[in-house]
């Protein structure tokens, strides 16, 4: 594991050949043991989901201080071998000044590859402005660069979860976020094969992620898709809520006990962190 705030290079290395060739699976930790017992599992590499972390933490979703999702970054990064990307939302800033400025914090971390989302949060007005957010790529790009780390940036287009399912402006949104600095693009909540087609070939030869939150997918329908990334945002952290969910709601409404019989053995989750 490495204990130090950097990660070393040869994470940063390594996570740029995952996106060169072929398809990976990424999934989505919150908290120290679930991306210790992912890395175990043998996945090459995990991402922090905003979601995630922010309901282990008894907030909303986009509801956790910059100085917060910080010393996150840094605990995860720490835990494990594999290289880390960090959900870095929209850059807590809305001027690209402000994103330069931190993600020059964020990349500090130990993180391998940062994320920056285009919603705005405000639901009569989704998303930033086009040329704003270019530019605020272009930010996030020059901190990067400016860091000497080999960070992976992912360029954001949210069009598809907050209600304006665009596929052209999706597509010219991903493809300028691309010449303006993005290594790999990302448009959560397209579902269809050709919607994902004409992403993958819209931004080609560069990398598209692909989110999947439900079982509407293959990895290798995704991989024959030329899809290179796969993450599952907060699925996992909602798969274990629901466990949490379903057996605390039999115990405080019938005063029964029968949903803790489908619980992992505490030997085994011992195993795990032994």
């Amino acid at each position: 594991m490495n204990d130090s705030g950097d990660a070393p290079m040869d994470r940063y290395r390594r996570f740029r050949e995952l996106h060169g060739s072929g398809c990976f699976v990424i999934p989505n930790p919150w908290d120290i043991g679930s991306t210790r017992l992912l890395a175990q599992l043998g996945f090459p590499a995990l991402a922090t989901t905003s979601s995630g972390f922010a309901w282990s933490q008894g907030r909303p979703d986009n509801h956790v201080a910059l100085e917060d999702v910080l010393i996150h970054f840094r605990t995860i990064a720490a835990a494990v071998d594999v290289p880390v990307n960090g959900d870095f939302e929209g850059g807590f800033a809305i001027e690209p000044a402000g994103v330069h400025d931190n993600v020059a914090a964020a990349a500090a971390t130990g993180v391998a590859g940062l994320s920056i989302e285009d919603s705005t949060g405000d639901a009569a007005d989704p998303l930033f402005d086009f040329e704003l957010s270019v530019e605020r790529i272009r930010a996030a790009r020059r901190a990067i660069d400016d860091s000497g780390r080999g960070i992976q940036l992912t360029g954001r287009s949210e069009g598809f979860i907050v209600g304006r399912p665009d596929l052209p402006e999706t597509i010219r949104r991903l493809t300028a976020y691309a010449e303006a600095g993005a290594d790999c693009l990302y448009a959560p909540g397209i579902r269809t094969r050709d919607t994902i087609t004409a992403v993958v070939r819209a931004v080609a030869p560069k990398p598209v992620n692909v989110l999947v939150g439900s079982n509407f997918t293959t990895v290798a329908e995704l991989t024959e898709a030329g899809v290179r990334r796969i993450s599952v945002g907060g699925a996992l952290a909602r798969t274990a809520w629901s466990g949490f969910l379903t057996a605390a709601r039999e115990i405080a409404a019938q005063g029964t006990f029968a949903a803790l019989s489908n619980a992992v053995p505490g030997a085994e989750m011992d195993g795990f962190f032994a």
